[in-house]
């Protein structure tokens, strides 16, 4: 048996979730995986132990924490975190998004009806429109805002005020939140990629509450093909479970779990279709680059957005891929990953010609 099996209340919980319409598994599984409180929650060390610090300090005051922003690439816990926040303070919780907020209304139609000590969970915060973020800037730190009665010279402003509230704003790019609004957060946390132990301790948590029997190599395999991102670790979980009960015992193992991402398409590295379509084309038709992004777009069958937010940060990451100021270049690892050999002329992985990487030695 696991070490990290659950207790009865979580394995009722998944059951329920596993009895669920077809059309909503997934994402009701997925709910069903989030852990409830912070010592439930798996990595991310730095962040739980400044967090409970925040918390424990406002339960010990009576009032409410100061506004937490949450940063990092997404499925690392920052919703999960959002909702464990509000467990742990027995407040209610107001899911919404960046880019649900378009007008300043909208923003005051939703600060209106919170009620005292209520978390608002702000998604994707720097989505938001600038008439909504400035609203925020006053709702934050007066819990006050000024609603405008009427246009053009008549218009008036009228003050209204909030019951204290905590905000929880999640992004994957800090880089675009404005200063005035990020220094209004009175703790900020940022989310890092998860170790393959960490995943192991993730899938292994997983599977007990979906009731899936996997041995240590069978999780640590999963572990090691999850990008550090424990939403693809849990993702692959299912996948892997779906394979073993409909072709073997159900019970997985290394040779169950590699079997059943080969089906899936996602290697020992952690790339997947895009992935390898992406340095296939770099490779083969542009030999290593270097080459614009939207003509890779192009000979992948892709947009170019989704060839720049969803495959290359993993790439750039795993050392397979570089972005220049001439375009996109592969790395000497690119061609050994797909077996391929680069041009004699560039051991380094590029076409006779182009800049190096890096810098010849000494230079």
């Amino acid at each position: 048996m696991s070490p990290y099996d659950s207790d009865p209340a979580d394995r009722l919980r998944a059951d329920e979730v596993l009895a669920s319409t077809a059309d909503g598994e997934d994402q009701a599984v997925e709910a069903a995986l989030r852990p409830k409180v912070l010592d439930e929650f798996i990595g991310q060390e730095r962040v739980r132990e400044q967090l409970s610090l925040v918390l424990q300090a406002a339960r010990k005051r009576g009032t409410t924490p100061d506004h937490v922003l949450l940063s990092g690439p997404p499925g690392l816990g920052k919703t999960t975190l959002s909702m464990i926040i509000a467990a742990e303070l027995g407040a209610p919780i107001r899911i919404t998004s960046g880019p649900a907020i378009q007008h300043a209304g909208d923003l005051a139609a939703i600060l209106s009806s919170l009620t005292e000590g209520e978390v608002l969970f702000l998604d994707e915060i720097h989505r938001m429109s600038r008439p909504a973020e400035e609203m925020l800037y006053l709702a934050m730190e007066d819990f006050r805002v000024d609603v405008i009665v009427g246009k053009g010279p008549g218009a008036t402003a009228i003050p209204l005020e909030l019951p204290p509230f905590t905000l929880v704003g999640a992004t994957t790019r800090a880089g675009l939140l404005p200063p005035p609004l990020r220094d209004r957060f009175g703790f900020t946390g940022h989310m890092e990629f998860y170790a393959p132990s960490e995943l192991e301790r993730v899938v292994h948590r997983s599977a007990a509450l979906l009731d899936v029997q996997i041995d240590t190599a069978g999780a640590a395999e999963i572990a090691g093909r999850s990008r550090g991102t424990p939403r693809i670790a849990n993702r692959l979980l299912r996948r892997v479970r779906d394979f073993a009960q409909v072709r073997h015992d159900g019970v997985v193992d290394r040779e169950i779990a590699a079997q059943a991402l080969a089906v899936y398409e996602v290697d020992a590295r952690g790339l997947d279709r895009l992935d390898r379509a992406v340095l296939d084309a770099l490779l083969r038709l542009f030999g290593g680059g270097p080459v614009g992004l939207s003509t890779l777009a192009v000979a992948v069958g892709e947009e170019a957005e989704t060839v720049e937010e969803v495959a290359e940060p993993f790439l750039v990451r795993e050392g397979l891929l570089a972005r220049t100021p001439r375009g996109r270049i592969a790395t000497a690892a690119a061609w050994q990953h797909l077996g391929m050999v680069p041009p004699p002329q560039s051991p380094r992985g590029a076409v006779p010609g182009q800049p190096e990487l890096f810098g010849k030695a000494g230079g």
